[in-house]
């Protein structure tokens, strides 16, 4: 079955990071199949029963996002708390449509990894603030595989600016998106 990759991103065409890894997924739709949230649903109103029909019509998970403040983006948590409902997602003996199923976090984060870190900027990692997702899948039963990540896309005054030793290759940027399938292939 195929992977679906449910994207959620507010800006995704001026976004860097998370549109170059739909293009690099997109160049293979017999593997994945990309549901861009903000795409179908521009003003917010989930089809729940539509958005559980396609999670039940494909094996794999994965919820591609940038972190907003430490956190998923509005959408997203809306989607969760919308689908994954009990008596589907979870409790009852029906609730069991996640139960075994692989599910992974592809995220863009626009702090240093190295401001993700006890002794960084934020004290905290990225695995401790994606905590309360892996809670939640493993409270579904799924089977969480983790989470892909890309550091540092957020601009500071002088960095990422052509000629500084910040500036973000071209190269970098193909490498991230192989990585990120990579990734996903092997979850």
């Amino acid at each position: 079955m195929k992977t679906l990759v449910i994207v959620t991103h507010p800006s995704i065409e001026t976004s860097v990071i998370n549109k170059r890894w739909v293009e690099e997924l997109m160049k293979y739709p017999e593997k994945y199949t990309v549901h861009e949230l903000h795409k179908v649903y521009p003003d917010g109103n989930i089809d729940v029963e539509k958005e559980q029909k396609w999670v039940e019509s494909h094996g794999n998970l994965v919820f591609q996002f940038p972190i907003y403040w430490f956190n998923c983006p509005p959408l997203l948590k809306k989607w969760l708390d919308d689908v994954l409902a009990y008596g589907w997602a979870y409790g009852s003996n029906r609730g069991n449509k996640l139960k075994k199923r692989k599910v992974a976090l592809g995220v863009s984060a626009g702090i240093k990894i190295g401001d993700y870190n006890e002794k960084g900027k934020y004290r905290y990692t990225l695995e401790q603030i994606l905590v309360p997702f892996e809670t939640t899948f493993q409270y579904c039963k799924a089977d969480y595989r983790s989470f892909f990540a890309f550091y540092g896309t957020e601009n500071e005054p002088g960095e990422n600016v052509p000629g500084t030793e910040n500036e973000r290759s071209e190269s970098e940027l193909e490498k991230s998106a192989l990585k990120y399938l990579n990734f996903v292939d092997n979850m």
